[in-house]
């Protein structure tokens, strides 16, 4: 057995992410849609650590509101978890102590974050020695946005959003975002939309080359101008207060806002730190959680 199996312990820590860009193309038969999105992991994370144990369990504390985060086998994590043991031929168990930052239910992929975490964690713990291919691929059988969380940095994701391209980002991007106690349902969202189009015929999607060139010069100016999200404008159908939000932000100094993936939380896109400090207090004078936060960051590693 390997030294890293041998271990008591591992702690992994995994981060949540903005899509900075994403187009959402025709839905399919099998009730997913064709995707391409540009992804940006940043500074609000998922921290997991995982014990050696006869039996698959978990328990979740955090910072954030842990309605609705199932602490049994339909968990993300320990589904992770499961799923690496069957495919490596293990024969022990976890324990998964998950302590979340990232808002439930938010559009940031905290649910994945976990998933994410969980594989490296486990990966880790019991030696299995899978590399980060290895484990991309296993996390896009959990779930589209998995993979981008073993990954982080910046990426385009095409297919369901889990077929990823890193992308060259220079420097740091800074945001406020500004999460929502009530979460949004990612199906109903995306039903939203569907229902919007009708049957109109939807173009296939790609990432524009503005929004490359935005994240390559690392001008936040220039990437506020290419920010888009097609299930903006559905989830501001579902929850006309975000506007308010979005608006908001925007007039006490944001360069723009956009919803974070399917909702609630909207992210603020700033110039420098210091603008998003400003803008932090001001949310927050008007009654509003909000947290700085900078990205690209790494994607799931032991910490």
């Amino acid at each position: 057995m390997s030294l890293v199996a041998d271990l008591p312990g591992v702690r992994v820590r995994a981060p949540g992410k903005i899509n900075v860009f994403l187009a959402v193309g025709g839905r399919h038969d099998d009730g997913y849609h064709e995707l391409a999105t540009a992804f940006q992991a940043v500074s609000l994370y998922e921290d997991v650590y995982a014990t050696h144990a006869d039996d698959f369990t978990i328990t979740v504390t955090g910072t954030v509101d842990l309605t609705g985060v199932p602490q049994d086998d339909s968990n993300l994590a320990l589904k992770a978890a499961r799923l690496l043991a069957a495919e490596t031929g293990y024969r022990g168990g976890v324990h998964l102590d998950i302590r979340k930052e990232v808002p439930v239910a938010g559009g940031m992929g905290g649910g994945s974050a976990d998933a994410a975490a969980a594989l490296v964690a486990c990966d880790a713990l019991w030696g299995t020695g899978l590399g980060s291919a290895q484990l991309q691929a296993l996390g896009a059988r959990l779930g589209a946005d998995v993979p981008f969380s073993v990954m982080g940095g910046t990426a385009i994701g095409t297919g369901r959003g889990d077929a990823l391209n890193p992308a060259l980002a220079r420097g740091r991007f800074h945001w406020v975002v500004v999460p929502n106690a009530d979460g949004m349902s990612t199906p109903r969202t995306y039903a939203e939309l569907d229902e919007a189009r009708g049957d109109a015929e939807v173009p296939d999607p790609a990432v524009p080359v503005e929004v490359l060139q935005a994240l390559r010069s690392g001008d936040a100016r220039q990437l506020a101008e290419a920010l888009h999200n097609d299930l903006q404008a559905p989830a501001l159908r579902l929850r006309p207060d975000l506007r308010e939000i979005l608006e908001l932000g925007e007039a006490q100094g944001a360069l723009a806002g956009i919803v974070s993936g399917s909702g609630p939380t909207i992210a603020f896109l700033v110039e420098n730190r210091a603008d998003g400090t400003a803008l932090e207090s001001r949310m927050a004078m008007a009654g509003y959680d909000a947290v700085c936060v900078y990205g690209p960051v790494h994607g799931a590693r032991l910490v």
